[in-house]
């Protein structure tokens, strides 16, 4: 595990989230997920292999662990929750609901949110791998960049300048 994950679940743990950490240290990601997500920073890796689940002291904001991307979670939503609601709008709309799907390839939703609306944080796998990215209801496609890779998303959540409740 690197520094700055260590250093965000102590600071998380501290400051009231609830973290439960994957004392093995083994990472099974299922088989659609990983053919789907080839380019998975290591990063992001290393913090899965870590952590089993991270969710803010209100419970409406939570980081998208093993369990939920093998869809084996409690938790309400789904791992790609945003995108199967562009694809509900998208309806029988075949071109629209293939640019949802070509554009969620290339974007892996990393953080949910149902604090104030839905919105997500997620890693841009196109043209700058592994920056952060932030996109909300009710266009999620409509994204802004939120840090250059996981590391600096750490930093800025400790720092507050993203405030998670």
């Amino acid at each position: 595990m690197n520094n700055k994950t260590n250093e965000f679940i102590i600071w998380a743990e501290e400051n009231g989230w609830a973290i439960t950490k994957n004392l093995d240290f083994n990472l099974n990601l299922g088989g659609s997920f990983i053919s789907r997500y080839k380019e998975i920073p290591n990063e992001y890796l290393g913090f899965l292999s870590v952590v089993k689940q991270c969710i803010t002291p209100n419970e409406k904001t939570w980081f998208l662990c093993e369990d939920e991307y093998n869809n084996s979670s409690d938790i309400a939503f789904k791992w790609n929750e945003f995108e199967l609601l562009g694809l509900e709008a998208a309806m029988d709309d075949d071109i629209w609901k293939s640019e949802i799907t070509a554009w969620w390839d290339n974007y892996l939703p990393i953080v949910m949110s149902v604090d104030g609306g839905y919105s997500f944080y997620a890693i841009d796998l196109t043209n700058e791998i592994g920056a952060i990215v932030r996109g909300y209801e009710p266009e999620f496609e409509e994204v802004e960049k939120a840090a250059n890779n996981l590391e600096e998303f750490f930093e800025v959540i400790m720092s507050n300048s993203i405030e998670f409740q």
